[in-house]
């Protein structure tokens, strides 16, 4: 089967930093001025040809060996120390996660060393970092872990996607940056450079592909074999980072200019009668009306990111009384305060006394 026929989407059912300035390539290929194909007609889709596949496939590894970022989870082929880079990286910018994941892997050097902490040590360690949730799932993932597999990560994708709190796409970066397994996955920057580039920015009353669609692009044009994938996989998140952004993107910089299916519509890549200038968006925003949003500081995420951060701040077997909890917060009322208490002590991030005082779980 060749890469045109297994990019055909599945019918669609009803209801940081800017990269070193580097001599753009021309537009040679016939493909760039192709129109950008409709989502859901599997017959445009079908033009992105193998030779085009081949092209953007050699580009972008060549611009990643020369501009790819030197990040240091890229230096190890630990599956651990990449799932904590890979969980810290879900919500938290690269130059905040870098002093933390190295912190972490001294703090637990291994995936029993982690499986074998406290929960309430899990929690202390991700001060920081921001959706504390994601601390306890790591922890999690790693007891599971040491259960079922003695203290090691399987490579085995289906395996692997057993875990608790393991998705496809953690799974497919373990088993691509650990084990060099030639597997796609899709995040936000992987899905926006390959819907760009193969099937050009649809029409705004179009869909948004589905996930399933975009796994199956992912799927279609990676190369082969591991290691080659696993640069391609990096290369495309370095590029969805620093170039191919969702707005504003360097187009004119970019290593697929010219064989990138968005170029034909890059007016479509900006909402219709976008102001020129600098200063035109800004008053354009200003005049557009929006809804009243509460302060952030008044928001549910946080009063329990506050919460959590009074209890990780307590000496082990310390306790918070819940009036002096109360008084640290702003804009809470008794019912709001115990609805997000329960919803911390559910979640695995704090433990409720029966006095109502609080503390770290155990």
């Amino acid at each position: 089967m060749t890469a045109a026929a297994r990019l055909r989407p599945e019918p669609r059912r009803p209801g940081s930093t800017t990269p070193r300035a580097r001599h753009a390539p021309q537009p040679t290929s016939a493909v760039a001025a192709a129109p950008a194909p409709h989502l859901a007609d599997p017959a445009a889709v079908a033009a992105a040809t193998d030779g085009q596949v081949a092209i953007v496939q050699a580009r972008l590894l060549e611009w990643y060996g020369a501009q790819g970022r030197d990040l240091p989870w890229r230096h190890t082929r630990d599956p651990y120390a990449i799932l904590v880079a890979e969980v810290m990286l879900q919500q938290t910018q690269v130059d905040r996660v870098i002093p933390k994941w190295q912190a972490w892997l001294a703090q637990f050097p291994t995936l029993t060393d982690l499986a074998e902490a406290s929960r309430a040590d899990v929690i202390r360690a991700w001060q920081g970092l921001g959706y504390n949730l994601r601390a306890v799932r790591l922890h999690a993932i790693a007891r599971a872990a040491t259960a079922r597999y003695g203290g090691q990560l399987p490579s085995d994708l289906d395996a692997l996607l057993s875990l608790p709190g393991i998705g496809r796409y953690t799974a497919g970066a373990i088993a691509s940056f650990a084990f060099e397994q030639p597997v796609a996955m899709v995040d936000t920057n992987i899905r926006r450079v390959l819907s760009r580039v193969f099937w050009g920015t649809p029409p705004t009353a179009s869909p948004e592909p589905a996930a399933r669609e975009v796994q199956a692009l992912a799927d279609a044009v990676l190369p082969q074999p591991g290691p080659t994938a696993y640069a391609w996989n990096q290369a495309l998140m370095d590029l969805g980072a620093t170039t191919c952004r969702a707005q504003q993107p360097l187009c004119l910089v970019c290593p697929l200019l010219g064989v990138c299916r968005a170029q034909a519509g890059l007016p479509h890549l900006q909402p219709a009668g976008r102001p020129a200038t600098a200063a035109g968006r800004r008053a354009t925003a200003a005049a557009r009306p929006r809804p009243k949003q509460p302060p952030f500081e008044q928001t549910d995420r946080y009063l329990r990111g506050r919460i959590v951060d009074a209890v990780r701040a307590l000496e082990p077997g310390q306790v918070l009384a819940r009036r002096h909890l109360a008084a640290r917060l702003p804009a809470h009322t008794p019912d709001r305060l115990d609805r997000l208490l329960h919803a911390l002590a559910a979640d695995g991030l704090i433990g409720l006394a029966p006095n109502g005082s609080i503390r770290l779980p155990s």
